[in-house]
């Protein structure tokens, strides 16, 4: 997922930066790369409003990325609601696009992940605190 979608917008984040050379001065300036995933990957109700019309104008120039977007929202939102029902249906589609091999190793660990959606325990304290003690000692 990751390394096909970085290199489209990496790609898109390039010539938009080329375009705002041979533009006249005062224009927006293109974000790198790594923003624009960041922007792409973050809930609709995350983003302040000049960040949406830049996902929005993204979007427009670039259609192949709001596939994964919606992908990635649908997926969000699963995981919030615990809801294991549309997992199959969400990879067997994500598996075909941007987010293909995320979707291919959320198969391989199918039963792990089915069990995190329907399960209520959670390990995120424990992590948590893991990676809290790993700052510190940084």
């Amino acid at each position: 997922m990751v390394s096909k979608a970085a290199s489209v917008v990496g790609e898109w984040a390039t010539r938009q930066r080329r375009d705002e050379r041979a533009a006249p001065s005062g224009t927006e300036e293109s974000p790198p790369a790594r923003k624009i995933a960041d922007l792409l990957t973050l809930g609709r109700d995350h983003l302040c409003r000049s960040e949406a019309i830049q996902v929005a104008r993204i979007e427009a120039a670039l259609p192949a990325l709001a596939t994964p977007r919606r992908l990635t929202d649908r997926f969000t939102d699963m995981v919030r609601n615990a809801r294991e029902d549309g997992l199959e249906g969400w990879r067997n589609e994500a598996e075909n696009g941007l987010s293909g091999a995320f979707a291919r190793g959320l198969r391989r660990d199918q039963a792990a992940v089915a069990a995190a959606l329907r399960e209520p325990w959670s390990n995120g304290q424990t992590e948590g605190q893991i990676n809290r003690l790993k700052t510190l000692k940084r």
